[in-house]
């Protein structure tokens, strides 16, 4: 099943996303959440469906938070998330003896 989906992108943190069904809009949304997240500005729309892969999202998890509770947060990734793919050698160069 398609589904259109607005997002919007938290002027509070960089990365953090919003999915939305577009007829809906921000209407399901918890004002706060909405305080958290700060003024949504609006980033996009899209069509979402089952076959589509998103980058940083389980596209079933994204369709199923839209359809029970009308909204999907996107976090951030971690800041330090790079180190995570860095060879086992460099991560351990500076360990004691």
């Amino acid at each position: 099943m398609k589904r259109i989906c607005s997002i919007y992108k938290s002027p509070r943190k960089n990365e953090m996303y919003l999915y939305v069904l577009k007829a809906e809009a921000l209407t399901r949304v918890p004002e706060g959440l909405l305080a958290v997240f700060g003024a949504p500005v609006h980033a996009f729309d899209l069509v979402l469906s089952p076959e589509r892969q998103l980058a940083r999202e389980d596209i079933t998890q994204v369709l199923e938070n839209l359809d029970k509770q009308g909204y999907h947060l996107q976090m951030p990734p971690p800041e330090d998330e790079y180190i995570e793919h860095l060879p086992d050698e460099l991560l351990r160069r500076n360990d004691p003896v």
